[in-house]
């Protein structure tokens, strides 16, 4: 075992899949049967849960997990079992547009009465309905940039500089203070949550595991990189009039300084990055590349998919003024 800086406590199972990995990460006993695997529901806790964990081995692993596991080629055929299983459902269930052009369209069009989480949290959430929203969103935004960056070697010309350019101002414009991930902790401590690297992991529902999985999914495999610009695009082109509802849900819920600062950042950051992002990026890659079109559609309407399959399971716990999040409540 390589010696490596000591990564978050590894969860509880889920269920069977999610309990044969964790066991073999542990060194306690073998990985999951692939007819286990092929049962899992592909959005249901275990299958999400045990992705997750395979996944987290390529960012900042776990305590007391040999870091050499991150390459273990038994543990990467459990991957890509699972990978498949997942990746299959997002493609069968997804409604893709017709085209590129059409998916950033409507994607660039705010509807006049929106119901997402953004307007509920403006409109009428509550202060412990900010905290469980931020204790979901932790699971990426602690690692805001990083899965995306993974794509940054598959692309080239155009399309590289900009991706290259929305990256840096992610991390931060070369200022450790700016990173958009510690920008994220600081909001958390400011709202008494837990700010440590996956700290929420075991209490974040099996819809957010799905969001931030698949961008992990689109990241690490070359032959997916169109799919991680239209993910990217996705998230960029949203981002900054949803950040806009958000810094107002802040300031409404008196969540803090910390809190507001963070979404407006965003807001101004992302309308740059938006411009960036449907011109370089996806026109550079499309430049270069046009049989991508196909594959850059899916990124963004699978984004989409999986963040309204999240959007309904937290309103649908606040609406009951139940909590979104598993086995604990924020009060």
């Amino acid at each position: 075992m390589t010696e490596d800086r000591p990564g978050p406590e590894l969860p509880p199972s889920r269920g069977p899949v999610s309990a044969a990995v964790l066991a073999y990460l542990r060194a306690a006993g073998p990985l999951p049967h692939a007819e286990d695997t092929r049962r899992a529901s592909p959005y249901g806790d275990d299958l999400q849960l045990a992705l997750y964990l395979c996944y987290e081995l390529h960012y900042r692993g776990f305590a007391e997990v040999d870091p050499d596991l991150e390459w273990d080629p038994d543990l990467l055929r459990t991957r890509a079992q699972l990978e498949d299983r997942f990746l299959s459902a997002l493609r069968a269930d997804t409604p893709v547009h017709d085209s590129v052009e059409a998916a950033v369209k409507e994607l660039l069009v705010e509807p006049a009465e929106g119901t997402g989480v953004s307007h509920y949290l403006r409109d009428q959430g509550e202060l412990w309905q900010v905290r469980e929203y931020i204790a979901q969103r932790s699971l990426y935004h602690l690692k805001e940039a990083d899965p995306h960056a993974w794509v940054l070697p598959r692309l080239w010309g155009r399309a590289k500089a900009g991706m290259a350019a929305v990256e840096f101002d992610e991390y931060g414009g070369g200022r450790a203070e700016r990173v958009h991930a510690r920008l994220f902790a600081d909001m958390m401590a400011g709202l008494e949550l837990e700010p440590t690297y996956g700290h929420y992991l075991d209490a974040a529902s099996a819809e957010m595991l799905a969001t931030v999985n698949m961008m992990s999914l689109l990241g690490l495999h070359r032959a997916l990189r169109g799919a991680l610009v239209g993910h990217f695009a996705a998230v960029e082109i949203t981002s900054s009039p949803g950040s806009r509802r958000l810094a107002e849900a802040m300031r409404r819920t008196g969540a803090g300084s910390a809190a507001e600062f963070f979404y407006d950042e965003h807001v101004e950051a992302d309308a740059v990055h938006e411009q960036v992002v449907r011109h370089d990026v996806i026109g550079g890659l499309l430049e270069e590349e046009p049989h991508l079109a196909a594959d850059v559609t899916f990124g963004i309407d699978a984004t989409g998919f999986v963040e309204d399959r999240l959007a309904r399971h937290l309103l649908t716990a606040w609406h009951a003024g139940s909590p979104s999040l598993r086995n604990t409540h924020i009060s």
